[in-house]
């Protein structure tokens, strides 16, 4: 048995384990769950969102384009931007601001327009911590806004940031105190867990467990997350040694490996696909011949 079916859930900052339980239709009641204990006390509970395209397109074949990780619509018609950031990227908080655009361009109307925006959130899982802020250790969360610097009043409502910088959630089991608290931990901490623990018994956090669990994949789940889980491991592991070597060495070796890795994946997510499709072809053929069958037994029978 490999390294990663060892564990009893998946690693939540795989891709394959951020799509699973986040952006899939079974799991949407968690990303809901998780997305309020956010912006709870800061704007109304979400109540339904439904998963968009991610490939979004400039307003010309000129302009840039950006792919989301995850990208919703709540039932009110706010934008939510939902990305899982494993490894430290230069002008990082740049293209955050750069990717709510298309959110933002998006609602253009054709014809008359007033102008009038819904609202745009990108929230960012950061598996790093921002430089400019690690003399700040007990600040992990960020909730941004267009603020006036003079009276520290929100200036405009439609335009919000929220980044959770994992590494610096270091609360125990014991020191949660709040339903965000416990979601933080679960994403953290997910794939060293061996049951859910005391706490987590209520029904959106029972559906996230056992959605995680490793037991539940198919043959080609497994295989897609063991792919997904080097990868990550694989970054990781180019992230550590390249700090060791100088940050120069970070920047190229964590590029190559990105790319290598991706790539790999690529043909992986490829192959899973045409095999995906070969056993619904034979299970089609298998159908077709039952059904061929029970018509010729019915002829004899006649």
């Amino acid at each position: 048995m490999s390294e990663a079916l060892k564990e009893r859930y998946i690693n939540f900052f795989t891709d394959f384990g951020f799509k699973r339980l986040f952006g899939s239709e079974p799991t949407k009641g968690c990303l809901i769950d998780f997305l309020n204990s956010l912006l709870e006390g800061l704007e109304s509970p979400i109540k339904e969102l439904s998963f968009r395209n991610t490939e979004h397109l400039g307003a010309s074949e000129l302009d840039r384009k950006a792919i989301f990780d995850l990208y919703c619509e709540s039932e009110t018609g706010e934008k939510f931007i939902i990305e899982l950031q494993k490894a430290k990227q230069k002008y990082f908080k740049d293209r955050s601001l750069f990717y709510s655009t298309f959110p933002i361009q998006e609602q253009a109307a054709k014809g008359e327009w007033d102008f009038r925006l819904k609202a745009v959130y990108t929230i960012g899982i950061l598996d790093f911590e921002f430089e400019e802020d690690i003399e700040t250790p007990d600040k992990y969360l960020y909730n941004v806004k267009l603020t006036d610097i003079e009276t520290q009043k929100v200036f405009h409502d439609k335009l919000n940031f929220v980044y959770i910088e994992m590494p610096k959630f270091t609360k125990s089991l014991e020191q949660l105190n709040s339903h965000q608290d416990k979601w933080l931990y679960a994403l953290k901490n997910l794939s060293l867990l061996e049951n859910v623990p005391d706490g987590f018994r209520d029904e959106v956090f029972l559906s996230f467990f056992k959605a995680a669990e490793v037991a539940k994949l198919k043959p080609i789940e497994r295989e897609a997350y063991e792919q997904s889980l080097k990868y990550y491991r694989d970054m990781k592991n180019v992230i550590d040694a390249a700090v060791e070597e100088g940050k120069a060495a970070l920047n190229i070796k964590l590029e190559e490996s990105q790319k290598r890795v991706e790539e790999e994946c690529r043909q992986k997510e490829e192959e899973r696909r045409q095999k995906e499709e070969e056993c619904r072809q034979k299970e089609d053929a298998l159908k077709r011949i039952a059904e061929l069958e029970a018509q010729l037994r019915n002829k004899e029978r006649g």
